[in-house]
């Protein structure tokens, strides 16, 4: 009996020791997806009109042109994961990406100047890649595969988090600026957050065994091409890319703009979406755990171009309603295609496929910010931009349509 005890104790301290420690790796996932998505990419969006006034005299189109680098600085960074990843693991990825991000950050606090701040938006850009590729493998080896969906969730709520603390800080410091630069104090609170998280990263997260990834192919290709439905999957990625970072970067410009809400609402607004982001991940991972990635990830493009749509009324309880719903449908999507992804690789061809994949999405994101600044400039508001989000919404869905929901087999996708 005392022998039995002690082994009923002993496998209970050791599944509370493997609860903490999934605990501890999701809670620095989520972290670290904030800073890399959420500080690094997506403030660009609330902080925008006040840069765009105090350094770039006023223009939208010199406004998307810092949007395009930063997501250009995506894409370099994305082709240096596909090497990379190689070379170090997956977690040593995450800490490389953590230094240069929250070294943009640190740089975008202090720019004096346009030349500053484009060099700390490009190196926040190169940072989130080698950041965001590695950590859906980093944060599902930590649940059963089953629940990949579920596990890569948890990166959109860290993003969704981010959002909303961008959203409501901005809202905040404008209502106590008395003049000051408040898209600048933002940075400054999010550098001293990112620093924060890249103690923890060093200090908490480790490797856990693992090794680089095997040789892909050139820029991942090879691995990729062993995904089943490869082709619909990158191709609705792509999509997602141009559609998504159209209503996030402009969303704000087009309600204080087109639609006449003050700083202040626009940054609600914001805040609205980004509340949806934190369970949109989380609520559409799981469900297409249960219903299949194909049938979820078609069904979020189309109500993504709906949203896109519903907010050019520009009046309310419409404009919540599509905050609210672009949130949701913007942290699903990329998780769905991620999870397929997953589902099919194996630790070893991961990195260098989802890389890969990345490629496409790198590309469209960085020239969308740049023709919708065009757009706006020379049609006079966003409406267009909007239309155009949805029009390529609706593309990703057609391709989402055609995607293999093949189960994974035993011995495929990544280990619990």
């Amino acid at each position: 009996m005392t022998d039995s005890g002690e082994a009923d104790e002993q496998t209970s301290s050791a599944g509370t020791d493997r609860a903490a420690q999934v605990g501890l790796v999701i809670a620095l996932v989520m972290a670290t997806a904030c800073v890399a998505q959420a500080f690094g990419r997506f403030t660009w969006g609330v902080v925008l009109p006040g840069a765009r006034d105090d350094l770039l005299d006023g223009s939208n189109t010199l406004a998307g042109l810092f949007g395009t680098l930063n997501v250009a600085a995506y894409l370099v960074g994305t082709f240096a994961v596909a090497w990379i990843a190689t070379r170090v693991t997956l977690v040593g990825l995450v800490r490389i990406g953590m230094v240069v991000s929250t070294s943009g950050l640190g740089l975008a606090a202090t720019a004096p100047n346009g030349l500053t701040l484009a060099a700390a938006l490009t190196m926040m850009g190169i940072g989130g890649a080698l950041i965001w590729i590695p950590l859906p493998a980093i944060v599902a080896r930590s649940l059963p595969p089953r629940r990949a969906g579920m596990a890569v969730g948890f990166i959109g709520t860290g993003i969704g988090v981010g959002v909303v603390f961008s959203g409501q800080m901005a809202r905040y410091l404008d209502r106590r600026s008395d003049g000051a630069e408040v898209w600048q104090t933002l940075y400054q609170i999010e550098f001293a957050i990112a620093v924060v998280v890249l103690v923890g990263v060093f200090v908490l997260l480790r490797s856990q065994g693992d090794r680089p990834s095997a040789a892909g192919g050139f820029g991942g290709v090879g691995a990729l091409k062993t995904v089943p439905g490869w082709i619909p999957a990158t191709v609705a990625y792509a999509a997602f890319g141009f559609a998504y970072i159209l209503v996030i970067g402009f969303l704000v410009a087009r309600l204080e703009d087109d639609s006449g809400f003050t700083s202040d609402q626009a940054a609600t607004m914001f805040s609205v979406l980004g509340a949806a982001t934190i369970v949109g991940g989380l609520s559409l991972g799981p469900l297409s755990d249960r219903i299949g990635r194909r049938v979820t990830l078609t069904s979020t493009f189309v109500l993504f171009g709906g949203c896109a749509l519903l907010a050019l009324t520009g009046s309310q309880p419409w404009v919540v309603i599509a905050a609210f719903g672009t949130g949701l449908m913007f942290s699903g999507m990329p998780v769905l295609i991620i999870a397929h992804i997953v589902d099919h690789t194996t630790p070893d061809t991961y990195g260098p496929a989802f890389s890969a994949a990345t490629l496409a999405f790198g590309i469209t994101q960085m020239i969308s910010p740049q023709i919708g600044g065009l757009l706006a400039d020379q049609l006079g508001s966003f409406t267009w931009v909007f239309v155009l989000s949805a029009a390529v919404s609706f593309v990703g869905a057609a391709f989402a349509s055609r995607l293999e929901d093949r189960p994974p087999s035993p011995a495929e996708g990544l280990p619990a």
